[in-house]
């Protein structure tokens, strides 16, 4: 028996092979969708960072990332949570290989971007919740904390409050610091996943969830009211009157790891610029500082081993008239380095000192260093590691309580309210970034700068060897800058303040409620998940 197929079911039968060729191509283009959508949106919180003033973009990179994580099974979400943390982490840490080559970047940020993963775990896992958008952002600042203490202690570059000195969340810092402060971006930017989710939903037929959208609309709303009832603690006013602080970049003689090749030059043009800025205040063009502050390293060899260098910073302390707190690097003829800063009266030399306490893995100092080796010969430009100090570092500088935090140790909590404790009326972050070049680095940390401002209601002054430079007001207004890479000295008068902000009396209490949070939210969702398992078996 023959079958005759007409033109027109010939026809049909195309047609129909199409229908069914169109959703598969979209299917295949569909699988790709989250997996884009989880690198755009780390690359999206990468770009609300200094020093672009985008710090909104934080919102979008979250509600994009709650879109790419909810409803995923937990392991899928520690995949798409990789990827949102190279999408962030990749562009944001690209300074750590600028001389040094590209294998240290990236091991830095895959091994970073771990913790991300293990977020978007999480945040996979409580997605099904009720008020979900909670329970999310105290994932992703238990990540943060424990991104914060390990490996090596930690490494907090990057953590979601330093993108928003410039934003309307900065007040929150204030309450609870930097974990509060990140916990308000992330909530607002999952309530708004949550709230597009829900009208989507809406609008295909299903019905309005009014309990529901409430939430949402609540986690988006409930952070910027927070922000708002937080500005009365936010005040640059002068509750111990006023100092006169002169902040001194002399600039190095090249860029890069070579920075202090020609011996004693870096020395040299500090001690230069604090003559020029005697000589103005001499003058009369610029008041009399009441102390001066140096950066980190800017005495490029001992003074205690090296007359010629104590004579050069002597000369100088007694040009100004001012105490000067000196940046070196001491050598001990036993033991390892220290990383100093050397208070200096004039008339009496080095009163004071204070070893930086959190010293840099793989840069002050090299763990595995055999294993190290293998990849990158560069180590062995450490030759002598660094030692961590014990001591907490407030300076009395002419009757001003000067706390001190060193460059790298600025982006961790305890570091910089250690000080205000110990009390501290001013805070400066002496650095040292000309191994950097001209990337980023600089602006981000300036911006932490900014945050510790608002955090404990303090000025802040960064010197810097190469700049940005700055002088920060306690409400985390920039006053006065430096350009990079250029000689220069500021010279400011700042407000003093001796009270405390919630954020500095609660300590470490606001993330260890917020790290409760999110294990209430894991345990929560893993008793659902064995009861579902039940159910089916």
């Amino acid at each position: 028996m023959s079958t005759t197929i007409t033109p027109e079911a010939a026809g049909a039968a195309d047609d129909a092979s199409a229908t069914e060729a169109r959703p598969r191509r979209f299917g295949r283009a569909a699988r790709f969708a989250r997996p884009g959508a989880a690198l755009l949106s780390g690359v999206l919180l990468y770009l609300s960072f200094p020093p672009r003033p985008l710090w909104w973009l934080a919102l979008p990179a979250f509600a994009l990332l709650g879109w790419t994580l909810h409803g995923r099974r937990p392991r899928a979400g520690f995949g798409l949570g990789y990827l949102a943390g190279l999408g962030f982490l990749l562009p944001l840490l690209v300074w750590t290989g600028e001389e040094v080559g590209p294998v240290p970047w990236l091991a830095l940020a895959a091994i970073e971007a771990l913790f991300v993963a293990a977020v978007g775990l999480g945040v996979a896992a409580v997605s099904r919740l009720p008020w979900w958008p909670v329970f999310a952002a105290g994932v992703w600042i238990l990540g943060e904390a424990a991104r914060a203490r390990v490996p090596f202690g930690g490494f907090p570059w990057g953590k979601i409050a330093f993108g928003q000195a410039d934003g309307i969340f900065l007040p929150l810092a204030a309450v609870g610091g930097t974990p509060v402060l990140g916990f308000a971006v992330a909530l607002c930017g999952f309530g708004l996943c949550e709230a597009v989710r829900l009208v989507r939903l809406h609008r295909a037929g299903g019905p309005l969830p009014r309990g529901p959208l409430a939430a949402a609309a609540l986690s988006v709303l409930v952070p910027v009211i927070g922000a708002v009832a937080a500005l009365p603690l936010v005040s640059d006013a002068a509750e111990d009157g006023t100092a006169t602080v002169a902040a001194i970049q002399g600039n190095v003689p090249r860029l890069g790891l070579d920075f202090n090749a020609q011996r004693r030059q870096v020395l040299d043009n500090h001690a230069a610029r604090t003559r020029e800025l005697a000589a103005e205040v001499k003058a009369g063009t610029l008041p009399q500082p009441d102390f001066v502050l140096w950066p980190e390293n800017s005495s490029d060899i001992d003074p205690y081993a090296n007359p010629d260098a104590a004579a050069v910073i002597e000369g100088a302390v007694e040009a100004v008239g001012a105490p000067t707190v000196v940046g070196a690097v001491i050598a001990p003829p036993t033991g390892k380095l220290r990383n100093t800063l050397i208070q200096w009266e004039p008339g009496r030399g080095p009163v004071a000192t204070y070893d930086k306490r959190h010293v840099q893995p793989f840069g002050e100092y090299i763990p595995m260093r055999s294993v190290v080796r293998l990849f990158n010969s560069n180590v062995d430009r450490v030759a002598r590691d660094f030692g961590p100090g014990t001591e907490v570092g407030v300076f009395d500088l002419a009757g001003t309580k000067v706390g001190l935090a060193t460059c790298y140790e600025a982006a961790f909590d305890w570091a910089v309210r250690d000080t205000v404790t110990h009390g501290a009326q001013l805070i400066t972050v002496p650095s040292n970034n000309a191994t950097f070049g001209r990337s980023e680095m600089t602006h981000q940390q300036l911006a932490m700068s900014r945050v510790r401002a608002v955090e404990h209601s303090r000025s802040v002054v960064v010197p810097v060897t190469s700049g940005v430079s700055a002088v920060i007001r306690p409400d985390g207004e920039i006053v006065s800058k430096t350009a990079m890479f250029t000689p220069d000295y500021l010279v400011e008068e700042v407000p003093l303040r001796s009270s405390e902000t919630p954020a500095t009396r609660l300590g470490t209490l606001p993330e260890a409620l917020l790290a409760a949070v999110a294990a209430a939210g894991l345990g929560w969702a893993a008793a659902r998940a064995v009861r579902a398992r039940r159910g089916r078996s």
